[in-house]
């Protein structure tokens, strides 16, 4: 069987672009975040976004299913392994911040990769969990055949508050720069987001700040 990195993200289906740059800028503005802090990044698939945030200053360590994950970031560390069944190999309270996209709808357990993030995330850091949301995708959501657990705000804000995370905030995010630099244009995106044809409607969830107690 092909390895799902050599698949769905080949160059020729997922080019490189600048966008993981622009993404990571925002959220390390957005979430205040300070060099020399420590990150996990859960998923990391190419490693765009690790090496994006390595840039910018934070020490950055990643986890990815794909045995062709660490050669793609040869410069970074990152561990193979299936997070649904494993425990992080890491000690408690390890790192600041813990940062995924488009990984937790892919668990058939999510609440055993919740445990294990709030293990490994130190007092008082923060986690950054971006998922599709149900709701904007439900038409679509299974085009991607290893899709596993619809998210919505609701479950989304209550499987982070089960797993005793505080301070959770969670709100649509869409994928957009310019969006990100001019906010109010949400409110225009939003009314005319029916309109656009449903393959082109893609929206995510950012859960914003979790603070441990």
């Amino acid at each position: 069987m092909s390895d799902y990195l050599k698949v769905v993200y080949s160059d020729e289906n997922t080019p490189y672009t600048d966008y993981p740059s622009k993404l990571a800028d925002y959220l390390f503005n957005a979430f205040e975040m300070k060099k020399e802090k420590s990150m996990l990044e859960i998923g990391c698939g190419r490693g765009e976004m690790l090496q994006n945030f390595k840039n910018l200053g934070l020490k950055v360590e990643g986890v990815d299913l794909s045995p062709e994950a660490p050669s793609f970031s040869k410069d970074i560390k990152i561990s193979v392994m299936n997070v649904e069944e494993e425990a992080l190999p890491f000690m408690d309270n390890s790192f600041d911040i813990i940062y995924s996209k488009s990984v937790l709808e892919h668990f058939y357990y999510p609440q055993r990769y919740m445990k294990e993030a709030y293990r490994v995330l130190k007092p008082g850091g923060i986690i950054i969990t971006l998922v599709p949301d149900w709701e904007s995708n439900s038409k679509i959501y299974f085009d991607d055949y290893t899709h596993r657990t619809p998210f919505t705000t609701v479950s989304l804000h209550d499987i982070l508050k089960i797993h005793s995370f505080e301070d959770v905030k969670v709100y649509k995010f869409r994928q957009l720069p310019l969006l990100w630099k001019y906010p109010l244009l949400n409110y225009v995106s939003a009314i005319i987001a029916p309109f656009i044809p449903v393959r082109c409607n893609v929206k995510f969830f950012c859960v914003g700040h979790a603070n441990l107690c």
